[in-house]
């Protein structure tokens, strides 16, 4: 299975020079520090830089966006940060199906 096509969209443009991205970035950088998360995160994704996809992860979690902070780290990508939030989500998942599983017989 593909799960680069999942619910996790890329938009990193290819067609960006260095010294463009090298540009961007410094602005994104400049967004972020001031507060504009959403603008800063839409010119990250646009030039795939890592760090400030981990930085709006960050802030997404601090948040409690878990998902939205999941996002931002597989794009980075930074799976070690990636790994430890699936476990935790498959947990959360497997308990709420026990539970249900457990109401339902005894009904």
């Amino acid at each position: 299975m593909d799960y680069e096509k999942g619910f996790i969209k890329t938009t990193v443009n290819k067609n960006v020079s260095i010294k463009d991205k090298a540009d961007l970035n410094k602005k994104g950088n400049q967004l972020f520090n001031i507060g504009e998360i959403e603008k800063a995160r839409r010119v990250f994704m646009t030039t795939g830089y890592t760090d400030g996809l981990v930085r709006v992860g960050n802030h997404y979690k601090s948040e409690g966006r878990l998902l939205d902070a999941l996002r931002m780290y597989w794009i980075a990508p930074d799976r070690n940060r990636v790994k430890p939030m699936i476990e935790k989500m498959a947990a959360v998942i497997h308990d709420l199906l026990s539970e249900d599983q457990n109401e339902g017989t005894s009904l």
